[in-house]
């Protein structure tokens, strides 16, 4: 099959385009034939190599596919040969306490297609059978891939950890990545009033077309102090933090007293400085969330079904040109999702 592979960590240019032997499956899997991947940061992390974690190479990258049934295991029986289909990305051991409890994403093995296994930058994916789920016939491919891990990692954000209850202020960093254009989606979905950042006016148009109510462009604002104007001086029920350190002290002082930071990753850097005194004081709540569980995403799902959420594709490219899919997402060139075609 072809597929794009790194044999070594670096840059977008250690991404190349190559013959890699068909993958085999095991009892419990299935074959998916790729028609679309969609790309997350991870890629870029795993790519440029993260400290402390080993990755097989040559390697694959590639966390959300959408493809059809190739070949099922023989312990796999719910899914058949032609079937059209996503690919929850999360992979636990399914038999831990974690797993048994529907908290599989805190299993102490999870992993992700396409993190320390192989993914969807190929024709063909070898995942386990139990993260097959049935795609929606209203999705184009494109929109399939665009949404399992962006969907799952909000859900959990806005609904599971936040809690977000209607008539709620909600800041949304980042309206233009995967996370955040989704995120939108789900606070409007929760009855929140939803502020939003991004670095252009086009990208901002393009959130209020999600339903954000306010917007702020970063880059000529003191988004800080913006958010509390737009506020009354209040500061608002949930921040959506995703960035890192670039931004969290701002999230800090955006909130208002009894307010909650929930937070999913750092793409500016993990070392973001907390001021004590503003959590003590003001009563905040600080709130980790990493990815979801499988049940989350099937519930996320009913309202992608009924259009509530909807996939936000920007560009689409052919698997060939890996490399400069990379290269948009580092320059935050895109507004939602890239995603690549076999």
């Amino acid at each position: 099959m072809k597929a794009a592979i790194f044999r070594h960590h670096g840059g977008p240019e250690v991404l190349e385009y190559a013959d890699a032997p068909d993958p085999q499956i095991r009892a419990n899997e299935v074959l998916v034939e790729v028609k679309a991947c969609a790309l997350n940061h991870l890629d870029i992390f795993v790519r440029g190599g993260l400290p402390g974690i080993e990755i097989p190479l040559p390697h694959i990258l590639g966390n959300d596919v959408a493809g059809v049934v190739r070949e099922a295991g023989e312990l796999v029986t719910w899914t058949k040969p032609g079937d059209e289909v996503m690919v929850q990305p999360g992979v636990s051991c399914g038999h831990c306490e974690a797993c048994l409890s529907g908290q599989d994403n805190l299993c102490r093995e999870y992993d992700m297609i396409g993190y320390r296994r192989n993914g969807g930058y190929a024709e063909l994916v070898a995942v386990p059978g139990v993260n097959i789920i049935p795609k929606p016939s209203q999705l184009s491919w494109e929109e399939a891939a665009a949404l399992p891990l962006v969907t799952l990692t909000a859900w959990h954000m806005l609904v599971t950890r936040a809690n977000v209850q209607p008539g709620e202020d909600v800041l949304v960093h980042a309206a233009g990545s995967g996370v955040g254009s989704i995120a939108i989606q789900i606070a409007k979905l929760r009855g929140a009033r939803v502020l939003t950042t991004a670095s252009t006016d086009e990208k901002l148009a393009r959130a209020r077309e999600l339903g954000a109510d306010v917007t702020i462009n970063y880059t000529q604002a003191d988004w800080p102090k913006e958010v509390r104007r737009l506020t009354d001086r209040k500061g608002v029920d949930v921040v959506v933090e995703h960035t890192g350190a670039a931004t969290w002290p701002g999230s800090i002082s955006s909130l208002k007293n009894n307010g909650r930071l929930v937070t999913c990753g750092a793409t500016s850097g993990f070392d973001a400085r907390t001021d004590l005194r503003q959590v003590f004081y003001r009563h905040l709540t600080l709130l980790g969330s990493f990815m979801g569980s499988k049940a989350e995403l099937l519930e996320a799902l009913k309202f992608v079904r009924e259009g509530k959420i909807r996939a936000v594709v920007d560009q689409v490219l052919p698997l060939s040109d890996a490399r400069q899919a990379h290269e948009l997402i580092e320059n935050r060139a895109q507004f939602g999702k890239v995603v690549l075609r076999p």
